[in-house]
């Protein structure tokens, strides 16, 4: 069971090392009361097997038997320009590419 928990994170770690995702393991704190689902940051519990969107931070995440498991929303360019750079808007959890001399033109990501 130790090495399922190993592979486990050394997975979320590859998975946070090439994306924006994290992976938190379901702590058992009472083995007597086990948990029934995962706690978000905000402190809400979420049943096991659901999904929701966090939009304060623009996270969609799961919660399973295992832990929770987060992804940002918002897309990433793979490389962006020197001249350019990567603008997030926060409330419609998107992004652009614009130039860093006018903000007002897109730039084109490589």
């Amino acid at each position: 069971m130790a090495s399922l928990q190993v592979f486990v994170c050394l997975l979320g770690l590859v998975v946070l090392c090439h994306s924006q995702c994290f992976f938190q393991l379901l702590e058992m704190k009472d083995p007597n009361n086990p948990p029934k689902g995962c706690v978000d940051k905000d402190g809400k519990l979420h049943d096991f097997s659901s999904k929701w969107d966090s939009m304060s931070d623009c996270m969609t995440c799961s919660c399973s038997t295992d832990g929770m498991g987060c992804c940002s929303m918002v897309p990433s360019a793979i490389a962006v320009p020197d001249e350019c750079e990567r603008v997030v808007n926060k409330e419609t959890c998107s992004a652009k590419v614009m130039l860093k001399s006018d903000k007002t033109k897109e730039c084109n990501p490589m």
